[in-house]
């Protein structure tokens, strides 16, 4: 038991050196909808394994409206968006009041709330979208809320406004609705802007909401948020597409290398392992990619694709990078394949996972485990090991689409209804 104990430590710490030495930070926050590294994990929270609707619930909360935004954390507050019928309606479409929530982590009573805006939406969504779909992210300075084509809000952890950017009006596939979120990095912040017009990548000072820079993108509907990775000393930005997965340099916005292969309405995030990206989805075909980052132009077909896969890759829910595992899942099947992420050599594919069946929500680890979440409201801990291993199977009572964030001792999951901070 000893000698397993220091080997996990061991191997813990490497993990941690791997991170600090590829220029990927980590902290006790999950400042970002998908954790402090971007790869969906928390190297210092050990959350709960088991819980119920009332077992091992610290608290919970009611939420007004609907969002399918998943929580974000810094230090003792936690943010939600959501987005509230007035009771108004134009048409088909629902009059909305936008909002930004705070909580008091310690008990989950309520700091501060804050409208954004009310509007009516332009266009409709995906019956099960909504119009407050992407997460908010922080810096611990500022907590930025962006609702898509009704703009990105700056606040502070007080709650007043500092600023706040209209980018027009997205024109989303089949008006599926919107859902990128946006990536704080350093004085920046990262805003994608995929959808059946003009499409573009922008990089706004995070202090005044002023451009730094606008890249063009030659993509349609996208529902990915970008990831910024550290090679040789300078900084790329990760964009998932339909077109192209593409790489482009953080302090200009000038893209360095794209390859194609990715299939239609692309919405998983890619993640980074110090040494290459990865980057997939999976609707209406089936592409998953590792990518070398010294790549120029056109990689498709050279070395910088190091492997490739054309079976199971995500739809919706993003990748998740552990311990040198990529896992993913297919959203309406709930199967998981879990690869050696340096090589792709499978671990093991399409394995069904017991009670699952629609999964929007990301899988997550923390604490030696993963955690994958579908749209019931169940979550199916398993060991975050090469082999299929079951721990627990749990449930809070209600849907969840937005991806749980662990933190500490606690899991935070963002129900329908509900917001639940999960603690033994």
């Amino acid at each position: 038991m000893r000698g397993s104990m220091y080997y996990c430590r061991i191997e813990m710490l490497v993990s941690i050196l791997t991170l600090l030495l590829s220029g990927v930070s980590f902290s006790d926050d999950w400042a970002h909808w998908r954790g402090p590294s971007g790869n969906g994990v928390s190297l210092t929270a050990d959350p709960p394994t088991t819980w119920s609707d009332t077992k091992n619930i610290k608290w919970k909360v009611s939420i007004p409206g609907k969002s399918s935004g998943s929580p974000v954390i810094w230090d003792q507050q936690v943010f939600v968006v959501t987005s509230v019928p007035t009771g108004k309606q134009t048409g088909n479409l629902p009059e909305l009041d936008f909002k930004l929530l705070a909580f008091d982590r310690t008990n989950g009573q309520l700091q501060w709330e804050r409208s954004a805006v009310v509007a009516t939406p332009h266009e409709g969504t995906h019956s099960t979208n909504s119009f407050a779909s992407a997460s908010p992210c922080t810096d611990g300075e500022h907590v930025y809320a962006h609702f898509g084509s009704r703009g990105l809000y700056c606040y502070t952890m007080e709650g007043e406004l500092k600023w706040k950017r209209d980018f027009g009006d997205m024109k989303t596939r089949n008006s599926f609705g919107e859902g990128s979120s946006p990536t704080i990095e350093g004085e920046m912040i990262l805003v994608p802007w995929d959808h059946e017009g003009p499409s573009f990548l922008f990089a706004l000072d995070k202090q005044t909401g002023n451009e730094v820079w606008k890249t063009e993108r030659d993509e349609p509907s996208c529902w990915a948020t970008p990831l910024v990775v550290q090679w040789q000393g300078k900084k790329q930005v990760i964009m998932n597409g339909q077109t192209c997965a593409r790489s482009y340099d953080l302090e200009t916005g000038k893209e360095l290398w794209h390859c194609a292969g990715q299939t239609q309405r692309p919405a998983a995030s890619p993640v980074f392992d110090g040494t290459q990206v990865y980057v997939g989805s999976g609707f209406r075909g089936s592409f998953l990619a590792a990518f070398q980052l010294d790549g120029q132009g056109n990689i498709e077909g050279t070395n910088n694709v190091v492997w490739s896969v054309s079976r199971n890759t995500p739809d919706i829910a993003s990748l998740l990078l552990s311990e040198g595992r990529l896992y993913y899942t297919k959203e309406k099947s709930a199967v998981l394949t879990c690869v050696e992420a340096a090589t792709g050599k499978p671990f093991y594919s399409a394995k069904r996972v017991p009670e699952l069946r629609t999964l929007y929500a990301s899988p997550i680890a923390a604490g030696g485990h993963v955690y994958i979440t579908d749209r019931d409201g169940t979550t199916v801990v398993l060991k975050d090991a090469e082999q299929f291993e079951l721990v627990s199977i749990n449930s809070v009572g209600e849907t969840v689409d937005a991806t749980p964030a662990p933190v500490g001792n606690q899991l935070f999951i963002r129900g329908e209804q509900h917001l639940f901070c999960i603690e033994e």
